[in-house]
């Protein structure tokens, strides 16, 4: 690994044991490794969060680019008259 910098940092006992617990199955060779594993996931985490924001915004917009908006309710009794006129089969 690259250059690194030692932190401290405070966790509740709870996460303490589940840090133990995966360096002390083998799971992780130590507690580091669990903790950059960890912020990993989460920056991954983020960056679909931002992907999913930015995909919001694009469908918002193309809807608003698509014309002006319809009333639901003038839709709707278009389409209940139009198949009580013209039942299917």
């Amino acid at each position: 690994m690259a250059t690194v910098e030692k932190i401290s940092i405070a966790l509740p006992p709870e996460m303490v044991g589940i840090l133990r617990t995966a360096v002390a199955s083998g799971e992780y060779a130590s507690t580091s490794e669990v903790i950059r594993e960890a912020l990993r996931d989460w920056k991954l985490k983020r960056k679909v969060e931002a992907l999913e924001l930015d995909e919001l915004r694009r469908l918002v917009q193309e809807g608003i680019d698509s014309g002006p908006s319809i009333d639901a309710e003038l839709v709707f009794s278009r389409l209940r008259k139009k198949y009580k006129d013209n039942p299917g089969p």
